[in-house]
């Protein structure tokens, strides 16, 4: 079988899963080069949040769960995708480089979580209360351990606790006209629309914390699960490369939570105002929160708008 990287269809499929993924308001901030044997991964600077985002910290989680998309589905031409993060400190927009050389086939591991990257769906919808079983908990942090990331289920009371603070990160949030002005502009009236359109952002909670972000919709408030089921994923250490890794974790378990028939949907307000302050976490035992993420059973929802892979490449460099 050819390189996935040596045809124009073989980079289509590559440029079709990157495009799947998760990120930050739907920014989709990301963009690719291919030549020979070789794609490189690179942060889309016109799409950076720069109010809420100014380490770009979570620029680079979005293109990491891209980035794993594109693993995946290297991995479905028999072929091995050799990753290497940040490799030239003078070209700070360049995130990873990607070569590949032929291998055996992909696990049914491999199948099952490619198939999943086109099912995948951020839904801030209600869910039904139920919780995700202990079980498919375990499975969930082996796939953010299986990236170097650890994912963190909290209970029932450590979950209510966190949906306190976040709401506070919010109150606090809603008083900085710039962020609100930029999550508008992606999420409620941004010129291209590729962002949010209100089929995908969901109704207003109508109990109080809300397990979903206010995004100024005018719409109906409608009642959420009551006991919302949250978990966070840390990495190690808070640098590019963590953020870059925590962000293939969490598609890794986005995807086989996918596969679990889970929903998920994120609360990261409280990251948001640490990144707009920049303030660093204390060393925690269980690592640096990259990502604050609501778990359980929903309806399908839709997908939100995608950009054409044609305009995902840059050609090449």
């Amino acid at each position: 079988m050819n390189s996935p990287l040596a045809t124009d269809l073989g980079v289509r499929r590559l440029l079709l899963a990157a495009g799947l993924a998760p990120s930050v308001h739907n920014t989709q901030p990301w963009r690719f080069g291919v030549a020979d044997d070789l794609m490189e991964l690179r942060a889309d600077p016109d799409r950076r949040l720069r109010v809420s985002d100014p380490r770009g910290r979570s620029q680079q989680v979005s293109c990491g769960a891209a980035l794993l998309n594109v693993r995946l589905a290297v991995r479905q031409s028999s072929y091995l995708p050799l990753v290497t993060a940040h490799p030239d400190p003078g070209r700070p927009n360049l995130l990873a480089t990607v070569r590949v050389r032929p291998d055996g086939p992909p696990s049914e591991q491999e199948r099952r979580l490619y198939a999943a990257v086109a099912v995948r769906r951020t839904n801030r919808e209600p869910f039904d209360g139920e919780r995700v079983p202990p079980p498919v908990l375990v499975e969930l942090r082996a796939a953010a351990a299986c990236e170097g990331a650890r994912l963190v289920p909290l209970n029932e009371a450590r979950s209510a606790d966190l949906l306190e603070y976040v709401a506070l990160a919010e109150d606090e949030l809603a008083k900085d006209r710039g962020y609100r002005a930029e999550v508008a502009a992606w999420t409620i009236r941004g010129p291209r629309f590729d962002g949010m359109p209100g089929y995908v952002r969901g109704p207003r909670c109508a109990g109080d914390p809300a397990p979903t972000r206010e995004l100024c919709q005018q719409v109906p408030a409608v009642p959420f699960e009551k006991h919302p089921q949250l978990a966070v994923l840390t990495t190690a250490g808070d640098t590019p490369a963590d953020w870059l890794r925590a962000g293939q974790a969490l598609q890794r378990v986005l995807l086989t939570a996918t596969l679990h028939g889970i929903s998920a949907s994120f609360l990261n307000q409280p990251l948001d105002l640490r990144d707009m302050r920049h303030r660093t976490d204390p060393r925690h035992r269980r690592g640096h929160p990259q990502m604050i993420i609501r778990l359980g059973y929903g309806l399908a929802v839709p997908r939100a708008p995608r950009r054409p892979p044609a305009e995902l490449l840059d050609g090449h460099h």
